[in-house]
C-alpha cells in the first residue's frame, strides 16, 4: 500500500486498534502454528528413516498434526472475526463521514458530479476497503512473516535451499511484470467506465417516466446499452490482457518443488545435505505455498484498495463551507446583497452574478424576474448558503450570513422550489420534518393551511401513508402543497419561492396560491417568478439580466420606465391569451 492509502486508513485503524492488533497477533500465531503438522511429518519421516519411530510415537505425532491444524483454524477464525468486526465498524464510520461531508461541502460540488459516481463511491468503493481491513492487514502480515520464517530456517540448513525455494516466486513475478506495468492505466479506465455506467443506469431509472411519456425508449435505452456494452468490452479487454500472465503466475508460484527438488537432490548427492535436512527442506517448501498464494492474491488487489481509498479521501478533503459556532441574534430579517460576485468552481469559471446589490426590507414581498440563465435561482441558493459568494457580502438582519451557524440560518429561511423532494416515510413525518418537535395536531393544522389535509385524508392510510407509495397517486401540485405544509410548520421569518408554481396545473394553482399566502403572511418574501401575473402585486420587482440588476420598481413603475419589463409583460399576456384560446372547447 502507498503512503496516501496508509495515511487515509490510519485514523480509522486507531479507533479500533485493540481489535486490529489482537487480530494480527492471532493471525500470526495461526500461521506459525500451521507449520506444526509439517514439522510433525518431518519427525515422523526422520523416525522412519532412522527406524527409531514407535507406534506410540506415530500416535503422538498424528495427534500433534490434528491439534495443530485445529488450533490453527480456531485462531484464524477468532482473528478474522475480530478483523471483520473492526472492518465493518470502520466502513460504517467512513460512510457516515461521507454523508456528513456531503452536508458540509458547497452544494455545487455535489450537483456537478455524476450521481452514479457518488453511489459507486459510497457503496461499492467503500466496500472494497473491507478487503484490506478485514483480511490484508491481519492475514497479510502473517502471510509475509511465514515465508520469512521458512527462509530463515532454510538459510540455516543451506543458503542454496533457501534460494531454490524462492525460484518459483521469482519466475512468477517475472512473467507477470508486463501485466503489472499497465495495472494503473487499466484500473483507472475501468473505474471511469464504471462511473459512467452507474450514472447512466441511475439516470435511466430515475427518468423512466419521461422516457415513456416522450417515447424516447430507443434513444435512452441505446445510451444505457452503450454504457453497459462499453464497460463489458473494456473489462473483457483487460481480462484478456492479463489472462496469460495471470495464469502463468498462479501456476508457477506454487511450484516450489520445481526448484527445491533438483537443487536438494544435487546437494544430497554431493553430501551437503543429510536425508533429514532434505526432507525438512521439501516439507518447508510446501509450507510456503499457502502464505505466498494468499499474499499474491492480496497484492493483486492493492490497486483496487488504493483507488477506493484515494477516491474517498479526495471527497473527505474537499473544502467545506466555513461555519461559525457562536449563535447570532438578529434584530430584523432584511436581506441585503452587497456588491456580490459569484462564479461556479469549474475548469472554465465565468461570472454568474456580477456586482449585484439590492435590499429587501423585513416583511416586504420582493420578486426577482429575468430571462432564463440570468442567475435568479443562484441568488436564492446563495442566500441559503448552498455556495459562498466569490466576493462581496450577503446580509441577513445586518449580519453576514457566513457569520451565522448553518443550523440557525436554516431555521430563519424556508425554501420552496419547483420540485420538492418527499422522503420515503409517512406523509405525517414528511411534514413534521419542518419541525421535528411538533405535535400531530400542529402537523394537521399546517396541512390544513397548505390546503392538503383534504386529499391526504382520502389516501388509504391518511397521514400514515408512505410518501413513496402515495407518490404515484399524488400530482405535482399535491406534492408541492405537502412541501409547503412542511415550511408552514417551520414558521421561518424569511420565505424564498423559486418558481414554486411554474409547472402547476390550473386545478392546483389556486390552492397552492392560497397555501403560499398562508406560508408567507407577515414574512420577508423573495419570489423568483416565471409568471409575471403572480408577482404583479409585489412591493418591489427586480429584473436580473446576465447576473446584473438592470431595473427595479413596482409593476406600474416598471411598465412606465423599463422597455425590458414592458416586453416581458406583453409576452406574458400574449402567452396567457393564447393559452386561454387554445383551451376553448369547440363543438
Amino acid at each position: 500500500m502507498n503512503k496516501e492509502t496508509i495515511s487515509f486508513l490510519q485514523p480509522y485503524l486507531r479507533q479500533n486498534k485493540k481489535n486490529m492488533i489482537l487480530s494480527v497477533i492471532l493471525s500470526v500465531c495461526s500461521v506459525m502454528i500451521g507449520f506444526t503438522p509439517y514439522f510433525a511429518v518431518f519427525w515422523l519421516m526422520t523416525g522412519l528413516l532412522r527406524h527409531t519411530i514407535t507406534a506410540y510415537g506415530i500416535l503422538i505425532l498424528s495427534l500433534v498434526c490434528v491439534v495443530g491444524y485445529l488450533l490453527k483454524t480456531l485462531l484464524f477464525e477468532v482473528s478474522t472475526t475480530l478483523s471483520h468486526k473492526s472492518a465493518y465498524a470502520i466502513l460504517q464510520q467512513i460512510r457516515l463521514d461521507l454523508a456528513q461531508k456531503f452536508m458540509r461541502v458547497p452544494l455545487g460540488y455535489v450537483v456537478e458530479q455524476p450521481i452514479g459516481k457518488f453511489k459507486n463511491l459510497a457503496i461499492d468503493q467503500v466496500e472494497n476497503l473491507e478487503l484490506p481491513l478485514a483480511h490484508l492487514i491481519p492475514e497479510g502480515v502473517a502471510y509475509a512473516l511465514a515465508p520469512l520464517a521458512v527462509c530463515v530456517v532454510l538459510l540455516c540448513i543451506n543458503p542454496l535451499m533457501a534460494l531454490a525455494s524462492l525460484l518459483s516466486c521469482i519466475f512468477g513475478v517475472v512473467v507477470s511484470a508486463p501485466m503489472m506495468t499497465k495495472m494503473n492505466q487499466n484500473y483507472d479506465a475501468y473505474m471511469k467506465s464504471c462511473d459512467i455506467m452507474n450514472s447512466t443506469i441511475v439516470e435511466y431509472l430515475e427518468g423512466i417516466e419521461v422516457i415513456k411519456t416522450f417515447n424516447q425508449g430507443d434513444v435512452s435505452y441505446g445510451k444505457f446499452k452503450h454504457s453497459v456494452e462499453s464497460f463489458r468490452k473494456l473489462t473483457l479487454q483487460w481480462f484478456r490482457s492479463t489472462w496469460v500472465g495471470g495464469n502463468l503466475m498462479m501456476t508457477i508460484m506454487p511450484s516450489t518443488l520445481l526448484g527445491v527438488l533438483p537443487v536438494g537432490m544435487l546437494l544430497y548427492i554431493h553430501g551437503s545435505l543429510s536425508p533429514e535436512q532434505l526432507v525438512l527442506s521439501i516439507i518447508l517448501s510446501l509450507a510456503l505455498i499457502s502464505p505466498i498464494m494468499g499474499l499474491s492474491t492480496y497484492m493483486n488487489n492493492l490497486k483496487m484498495i488504493q483507488y477506493a481509498a484515494q477516491s474517498v479521501d479526495a471527497v473527505l478533503k474537499q473544502s467545506e463551507l466555513q461555519e461559525k459556532s457562536n449563535s447570532v441574534d438578529l434584530d430584523n430579517f432584511d436581506i441585503t446583497f452587497d456588491h456580490v460576485d459569484f462564479s461556479y468552481h469549474t475548469e472554465n469559471p465565468h461570472k454568474i452574478l456580477n456586482d449585484l446589490s439590492f435590499r429587501i426590507p423585513e416583511g416586504n414581498f420582493c420578486a426577482l424576474i429575468g430571462p432564463s440563465g440570468s442567475g435568479k435561482s443562484t441568488v436564492a441558493r446563495l442566500i441559503l448558503r448552498f455556495w459562498d459568494v466569490s466576493s462581496g457580502r450577503i446580509l441577513l438582519g445586518g449580519k453576514d450570513i457566513r457569520d451565522i451557524p448553518l443550523s440557525e440560518l436554516s431555521h430563519y429561511i424556508s425554501f420552496v422550489a419547483q420540485d420538492n423532494y418527499l422522503f420515503n416515510t409517512s406523509i405525517r413525518e414528511n411534514i413534521r420534518m419542518g419541525n421535528p418537535l411538533s405535535s400531530d395536531e400542529q402537523v394537521y393544522e399546517a396541512a390544513k393551511k397548505a390546503c392538503c389535509h383534504e386529499f391526504i385524508m382520502k389516501l388509504e392510510h391518511g397521514y400514515d401513508s408512505m410518501a413513496g407509495e402515495a407518490g404515484s397517486r399524488l400530482s405535482g401540485g399535491e406534492k408541492q402543497r405537502i412541501a409547503i405544509a412542511r415550511m408552514i410548520l417551520r414558521n421561518a421569518p424569511v420565505v424564498i419561492l423559486d418558481e414554486a408554481t411554474a409547472y402547476t396545473d390550473p386545478e392546483n394553482e389556486e390552492k397552492i396560491q392560497q397555501a403560499i399566502s398562508n406560508l408567507t403572511a407577515g414574512k420577508t418574501l423573495l419570489v423568483i417568478a416565471h409568471r409575471l401575473s403572480t408577482v404583479s402585486g409585489a412591493d418591489s420587482i427586480m429584473i436580473l439580466q446576465k447576473g446584473q440588476l438592470v431595473a427595479t420598481g413596482t409593476h406600474e413603475s416598471l411598465l412606465r420606465t423599463s422597455p425590458l419589463y414592458q416586453n416581458m409583460w406583453q409576452a406574458h399576456i400574449g402567452a396567457k391569451n393564447q393559452s386561454v384560446q387554445g383551451g376553448r372547447c369547440h363543438v
